[in-house]
């Protein structure tokens, strides 16, 4: 791999004695490259990133791996609450909203690929681990972006893919319940107040834009079959304790 040494001066030490445990894919949403890497070392903005990959497939790595880079913010996802401490930050540059969500390089994508293979070998972290970062804060992030090929990981081994049976009746309780077992987190979604209603609209925005990208309207049997059939192959382990994480 391309990987050229960036050092952020903004990381700390992982909380609670634990590893990286998932990784979280974003969008810079910066104008270009250079912008986003002056932020990503800026010590006044607080964030960072363990890798940052331009479209041009060169990988900046600005945070070691052992330590804790700043690129999650609040969100949550199955029992983490602390997402900075149990994960891996991968941004790709790429100016989201600010150019109408431009689509990733096949450069880009190749170098992705290639790092996440590796990382999840190194660390022992199956397909599942591997969320976005509207997947942890729904309702407050809309990153890697409806462009993102999640489909394609799925196919390399590097995310999952559904496989639903026929539609089920589409019912709010049932919904969050499978989404709360696969790993979106109940008490992490944004927006006023904290009622079914108000989470599925979150879950459902954020779920879609991870596996339904082109559909919109009420919830359906299809978004049932899709969260029922997740929760059932890949219920959330990220952060439970050993014991928790093998029975």
């Amino acid at each position: 791999m391309d990987i050229l040494a960036w050092p952020s001066p903004n990381f700390g030490v992982r909380r609670h004695g634990r590893g990286p445990e998932m990784v979280v894919l974003h969008h810079t949403a910066m104008v270009d490259l250079k912008a986003a890497l002056a932020r990503l070392c800026d010590p006044a903005a607080e964030v960072s990133t363990h890798y940052l990959i331009c479209p041009l497939g060169r990988i900046y790595q600005m945070v070691d791996e052992r330590l804790r880079a700043w690129h999650a913010g609040a969100g949550g996802w199955g029992r983490v609450r602390d997402v900075n401490s149990h994960s891996i930050g991968i941004e790709l540059a790429n100016a989201g909203p600010l150019a109408g969500s431009p689509p990733y390089s096949a450069a880009q994508m190749d170098a992705l690929e290639e790092l996440l293979a590796d990382i999840l070998s190194r660390h022992a972290m199956p397909p599942c681990s591997v969320i976005g970062h509207s997947d942890m804060a729904p309702g407050r992030k809309h990153d890697p972006g409806v462009k993102f090929d999640w489909r394609r990981l799925a196919l390399r081994g590097l995310s999952i893919w559904p496989e639903p049976g026929e539609d089920e009746p589409p019912e709010t309780e049932g919904f969050l319940a499978a989404a709360e077992e696969f790993g979106y987190a109940r008490q992490e979604t944004a927006g006023d107040g904290d009622g079914a209603e108000t989470r599925l609209q979150h879950v459902l925005a954020a779920f879609r834009l991870r596996f339904r990208p082109a559909h919109r309207g009420p919830l359906d049997g299809t978004d049932m079959a899709i969260m029922r059939d997740l929760a059932r192959r890949y219920p959330c382990r990220i952060g439970l304790d050993p014991g928790e994480a093998t029975s």
